[in-house]
This record gives structure tokens, C-alpha cells and sequence, in this order.
């Protein structure tokens, strides 16, 4: 046992490759049960993200989509382990102009996180915050996922490494995506 612990202490990259593994094997799955929790609204105009191109957005302007949020870090494991499952439930929804995907790097280090992106091969484009963050939204707990509807509610938070790319997550976005 100790064998197999061993690795993940010594290696950083270790307890990111066993999270993922774990992800692929069932667990680390997100919960979607519907009203189980309600959360304050948020001013969608007060909050905004930057794009690398120096392009700001703001939850207001994307009113009407359905929008999935990930902070995360290049540092952190559990954002490295459930990238490449973010990166699949983005490209089953690519051809939805409805749903938008916020990659926000919680370091604010556009030269590092696109430099990740791209050495893994993630179609996923990098954001920061251009804003103060609500701490209905994140409270500096990496990874935090959120899903907001198109009337710009939050609907699902999650903290910690999941596997977005389950059937049952894809379908509750599915859902959101239709009403």
C-alpha cells in the first residue's frame, strides 16, 4: 500500500493522473439533483472576465446562454485531472452557439494557462477575472465549477474535481440548454 502512495506524495503529477484514472473509473462524478439547493441571485452586470485577447465579458452579455464556469489553476492537481473531461463535454457542445465555456484562470497568468492549453491539446479558451468575484461564486476553493442558466441563475456549483463529461451532467445541461 505504501508503494502506491508513495508516487503521488514524491511526483506532483502523480495525484492528478490518479484523480483522472478514478474519474474514468466512476467516481469523482458531478451531483445534479435538481433543487437541492437555491443560490442568491448574482448582478450579472457586476461581474466580468477578460479574455487573452484583452476582450472583456461580462455575465450580462452572455444573458441567454447557458454558461459553465471553471476556475482552476496550472498549480493545482484536481484542475489538471478533470480538464481533459471538460474538454469533451466542450466538444459535445461545441455546436451550441447557447452554451459557453469560461476557463478562469484563478492565478490571473494568461501566459501559463495558455501555454497549458495548448501543450495539452484542450480546446478550451482561458479567462480572468476582470471583476471581483461574488463568493456565491467562488470562494478561492479550487477547482469551483458552476453552470448558470440563460436567465443568468446559478443552477449547480461544485467544489473539487469532477468528470463533466458523464451522461447525467451532459443531460442536465441538455436541459438547461432547452428551457
Amino acid at each position: 500500500m505504501f508503494v502506491l502512495i508513495m508516487p503521488i506524495l514524491i511526483k506532483p503529477g502523480a495525484k492528478a493522473i490518479l484523480i483522472k484514472g478514478l474519474m474514468e473509473v466512476g467516481l469523482f462524478q458531478p451531483s445534479v439533483s435538481e433543487g437541492a439547493k437555491t443560490y442568491p441571485v448574482i448582478n450579472n452586470n457586476s461581474v466580468a472576465f477578460k479574455s487573452e485577447d484583452g476582450e472583456t465579458i461580462s455575465l450580462e452579455d452572455l444573458k441567454g446562454k447557458v454558461i459553465f464556469i471553471n476556475f482552476w489553476a496550472t498549480w493545482c492537481m484536481p484542475c489538471i485531472a478533470e480538464m481533459a473531461a471538460i474538454n469533451k463535454m466542450n466538444q459535445h457542445f461545441k455546436n451550441d452557439v447557447n452554451f459557453v465555456v469560461l476557463m478562469v484562470d484563478a492565478d490571473s497568468d494568461f501566459k501559463k494557462s495558455i501555454k497549458f492549453m495548448s501543450r495539452k491539446k484542450y480546446d478550451l479558451k482561458v479567462f480572468i477575472p476582470a471583476t471581483e468575484i461574488p463568493g456565491v461564486m467562488f470562494q478561492h476553493s479550487l477547482p469551483t465549477t458552476l453552470l448558470i442558466n440563460k436567465k443568468g441563475q446559478i443552477v449547480f456549483k461544485h467544489e473539487g474535481a469532477a468528470a463533466f463529461n458523464n451522461r447525467k451532467f451532459l443531460e442536465f445541461v441538455e436541459k438547461q440548454l432547452k428551457e
